[in-house]
């Protein structure tokens, strides 16, 4: 069984990945991606903290893994709007052209 600190603590590192990614996203738009590395680390943060959210989940109760599911689900969706900035040759600047 999962403990509540095992918890805030994946809790506590998603919400810092996020907050780097959301910087990195925010910069990547700015500067059209002259700060690839950067950009990388914090795309591989998110994807880390999407897999410890999944592999902690296993172990949780119900409420412990409702709060995870959610947690999941933003970290995945930054991932996915991270991945059309970085890839789309149609976006510039976080516009669509």
């Amino acid at each position: 069984m999962a403990t509540r600190k095992s918890i805030e603590d994946c809790i506590q590192k998603c919400e810092d990945a996020i907050r780097y990614a959301q910087e990195q996203y925010k910069s990547g738009m700015e500067q059209e991606h002259y700060h690839d590395q950067e950009y990388t680390k914090a795309m591989q943060q998110i994807e880390e903290a999407v897999n410890d959210v999944s592999d902690l989940a296993h172990s949780a109760n119900s409420q412990q893994r409702e709060q995870l599911h959610r947690m999941r689900l933003q970290l995945q969706n930054l991932q996915n709007e991270m991945i059309l900035l970085e890839h789309d040759p149609t976006v510039v600047g976080g516009k669509l052209h």
